[in-house]
């Protein structure tokens, strides 16, 4: 079962859909063009009540280049672990590595044991040894799986995982392929860190100037706010293509993974973003996608064009193709590269690709400051308490202190049925060397398509978009709201959450056994954050009531907020941080306690 494919990663694709098609033939093809020394195969998919995962070095091949790499049963990514529903899995992990592993199931409802975070939920798994995990399955979706230890998710560590449902599936298809979206170096990822912590744009080869043609998609009001502050508003992504190969299943867009359908059958696409720091802009070019799926999740069906896919998000679509070829478009947020692959119904045809789209910049809502007058601002030194801005470099002034976040106008769609609830946000937490920057006017952009994609001219899914295929099980009006400011210094490449950073040992966010709670997520940076809550899913207020969309991340956009609502009802010490992963290692990253413990006294 565990089978071996040379150096290169081939996801296996086209199982059996809901139709129930019994024909060898009808499996879709990996392959690649342009490159030699790659014939096609299927992936190798794990199954059973016990699976063997192997993590060791090897060599990664891109476009005839050989790196370093981290492997799981020699491939990248890892094989596709394909469980059902209701089955008691058992996964042996051993470890050849000199240096600890891990392996977090991204997504899964397990005991907080067999989370796989080490010094949170377990010790990690020591060089040359094995660690077993063994839970239930109560959910069915697509999820994936990773490591959870240093930066071996940059190097190959990852995989796809899914859990079929044990009854009928209530999406119906023909046929399916799974796209793992990465990014790939041939840097060492603490040498690529080691750089982000140097100078905090190292990797952006496209800067603005004041004068550039670039600023001209600003106001000379913006363009002199943001000078003042010396920001830079081209700085949408840590590392970009300066640095990163984005592939498609392992593969490079000149080796253009493709996978194979009949025309007229209906297509799910199982859309992992598995990439250690870069959000996709995800499109077909002429193929409509029917959404139907997030995180696992089953949604309402909505047709749209394009979507933007933060870090460990999982999305699934539905669509449909003629008799011909189609690219598939993942644009890095930034715009300076993207993976490519092809769909098609014959091995050999291709598509046009698109060429890069302008790339975006920043504006004053994504500093917080939407709706705000800001000729009336005074830019001068904040009062106390506040962000010492002048040590930072940064002479802003109105947006200075944290209480000014609670006390912002900004509540545009925000759900104001449950006002009666308990305030509890923290206001006070540290301000110092490693915040720039407190959003003054941060507002709900739940309903936003995602930086640079605002006029594309044609649909592209939002949050607001988003509802539960059923009803969700807790409509508890939350009993309290806690804000939670996702806070960062991004000149010295400093990022923590309510100014503290995991290693400073900071003090846990703290729930109550089956609370139900409001989290307000605020972002106070002028960068997405993905951010990733382990061992439970959440629901984020858009309005759409008991179906609002049931998820385990969500992109938090520049000087915007997010309400999600929570059950706490996973007893445990879990992991909550931002699923960039510099941004997590540079101390994005939280602990969550919830308490009592099964066998506690209440």
């Amino acid at each position: 079962m565990n089978q071996l494919i040379g150096r290169r990663s081939l996801l296996r694709a086209g199982a059996l859909g809901a139709a129930g098609l019994g024909m060898s033939g009808l499996f879709p093809a990996w392959a690649q063009n342009g490159t030699r020394g790659l014939v096609r195969k299927e992936m190798p998919t794990l199954s059973g009540e016990e699976i063997r995962l192997n993590i060791a070095e090897g060599m990664f091949n891109v476009d005839g280049r050989a790196g370093h790499a981290i492997t799981i049963n020699g491939t990248i990514p890892a094989p596709l672990i394909r469980l059902r529903e209701g089955q008691n899995v058992r996964l042996v992990v051993n470890n050849t590595l000199d240096e600890d592993t891990s392996i977090h199931w991204h997504g899964l409802i397990v005991p907080f044991q067999m989370d796989g975070v080490p010094g949170i939920s377990f010790p990690g798994i020591r060089p040359r040894s094995t660690f077993v995990y063994e839970f239930p399955l109560k959910q069915s979706g697509t999820y994936w799986y990773h490591s959870h230890s240093g930066l071996q998710e940059q190097v190959g560590h990852y995989g796809p995982m899914i859990i079929d449902p044990a009854g009928a599936d209530p999406v119906a298809y023909d046929r399916e392929h799974v796209i793992v979206l990465s990014d790939w170096s041939f840097l060492h990822p603490h040498q690529i860190f080691s750089r982000l912590k140097q100078e905090g744009g190292f990797f952006n080869r496209q800067r603005e100037t004041l004068f550039g043609r670039r600023s001209e998609q600003l106001s000379r009001e913006d363009r002199q706010m943001f000078a003042q502050m010396r920001m830079d508003p081209s700085d949408i992504a840590d590392v970009t293509e300066a640095a990163y190969t984005f592939l498609i299943n392992g593969h490079s867009p000149s080796e253009n993974w493709t996978g194979l359908f009949r025309p007229g059958e209906r297509v799910r696409l199982r859309v992992i973003n598995a990439a250690t720091q870069t959000i996709f802009n995800f499109r077909i070019p002429g193929l409509p996608m029917t959404f139907v799926g997030t995180d696992g999740i089953n949604m309402q069906p909505v047709e749209v064009d394009e979507v933007q896919i933060g870090n460990a998000e999982t999305y699934d679509f539905i669509v449909q193709p003629g008799d011909q070829a189609y690219t598939v478009v993942a644009e890095s947020n930034d715009r300076s590269g993207m993976a490519r692959a092809t769909l098609a119904p014959r091995m050999g045809m291709v598509a046009a690709v698109p060429p890069l789209r302008e790339r975006p910049t920043l504006n004053m809502e994504d500093m917080g400051m939407g709706g705000m007058d800001h000729g009336s601002m005074n830019h001068g030194p904040p009062a106390a308490p506040a962000v010492d801005h002048a040590a930072m470099g940064h002479g802003t002034g109105a947006a200075g202190t944290a209480g000014a976040a609670q006390s912002q106008g900004g509540m545009a769609g925000m759900d104001h049925s449950n006002m009666n609830m308990r305030d509890e946000s923290k206001v006070n937490f540290p301000v110092g060397v490693g915040v720039d920057m407190i959003a003054p006017n941060p507002t709900d952009r739940t309903g936003h398509p995602g930086l640079g994609l605002e006029n594309v001219g044609h649909r592209v899914l939002t949050y607001r978009d988003m509802a539960t295929l059923t009803p969700n099980r807790d409509t508890r009006t939350p009993t309290r709201r806690i804000d939670i400011h996702l806070t960062g210094n991004m000149e010295r490449f400093m990022w923590s959450m309510d100014g503290e950073r995991l290693s400073e040992n900071p003090e846990p966010y703290r729930f109550a056994r089956n609370e139900r709670v409001r989290l307000r997520l605020i972002n106070d940076t002028m960068m997405t954050h993905p951010m990733h809550l382990h061992g439970h899913f959440f629901e984020i207020v858009n309005g759409h009531g008991a179906n609002q969309p049931f998820k385990h991340t969500v992109k938090v956009m520049p000087g915007g907020f997010v309400d999600l609502d929570l059950t706490a009802d996973a007893p445990g010490d879990w992991a909550f941080h931002c699923h960039l992963l510099y941004h997590m290692h540079a101390g994005m990253m939280r602990v969550v306690t919830v308490r009592p413990l099964d066998g506690d006294v209440a």
